[in-house]
């Protein structure tokens, strides 16, 4: 008869004094540690390396953090790599640091609403169209999305007219831009009294419950003249909406004197 080995652990023998489920618990806590630190390089992709607040100068960068270059391939074809090395930051941004410490407020030193300060700051997005899956401009006015339609039974922006936040007269609504990819209006086309047209973000305006006006808090209305506008009169790229969004965020704050004072 063949004879046992003295050493040998029966079947299920090592349960006897291992404690499995203390096991498993720091396994996943293991994966856990690595799933974190994985995502964490991921997101610093772009956005870095941090810019020294008091000095102006970028932070060297974390070998072990930062993770190495990758391709992207976009759906416009084009690929592009991140992170990207040798990026140039921006330093002309008219503004000042109200006191030298890090994370001390900046105030502006240009009184333009176009001085990219504060709420009217934007992102240098791409200077190109955002697109739906079969390639189309994916914002444009419903003269070239002609298969949108206002509902009859619903109110119809067009023709009405657009006041600022001092109640004069702004211009009137000539055209709706529509998100072809969500099927939402996203902007008023919007005629001045003296010519030209100028899109304003239906997020930013009020239409009318009662009455023939659209309202909007964030500008006056002498200052639609300045509203930036597009290279094509039919579509709008993503450098531009970051621009037009940005020109009525600043009017939140800078719009007139006394917005941008305390309250108390």
């Amino acid at each position: 008869m063949p004879t046992a080995l003295p050493n040998a652990v029966p079947i299920g023998g090592l349960t006897s004094y291992l404690d499995v489920a203390q096991v498993v618990l720091y396994a996943f806590w293991l994966f856990f540690a690595g799933l974190v630190f994985y995502l964490r390089r991921e997101d610093r992709r772009e956005g870095y390396p941090l810019e020294n607040e008091a000095v102006g100068r970028l932070k060297r960068p974390d070998p072990i953090l930062i993770p190495t270059p990758k391709a992207f391939r976009l759906t416009s074809g084009h690929t592009m790599w991140a992170p990207q090395t040798g990026v140039a930051i921006e330093t002309e941004v008219p503004s000042r640091k109200v006191e030298p410490w890090p994370g001390a407020p900046y105030e502006r030193t240009d009184a333009s609403l176009r001085a990219g300060v504060g709420p009217g700051s934007y992102a240098p997005r791409n200077d190109e169209h955002d697109r739906t899956w079969d390639g189309e401009y994916r914002i444009v006015p419903l003269r070239v999305a002609d298969h949108f339609v206002v509902h009859e039974d619903g109110p119809n922006p067009i023709g009405l007219t657009v006041v600022g936040a001092d109640r004069k007269l702004a211009g009137v609504v000539v055209d709706l831009w529509v998100d072809r990819g969500e099927s939402f209006v996203r902007y008023y086309e919007v005629e001045l009294p003296g010519g030209g047209r100028r899109l304003m973000p239906v997020t930013f305006c009020r239409g009318p419950l009662f009455g023939r006006n659209v309202t909007t808090e964030a500008l006056l209305g002498e200052q639609f003249a300045d509203i930036p506008t597009t290279k094509d009169p039919d579509s709008v790229t993503l450098r531009e909406e970051e621009r037009i969004m940005a020109y009525f965020g600043a009017g939140t704050l800078y719009a007139t004197p006394a917005r941008a004072e305390p309250l108390l």
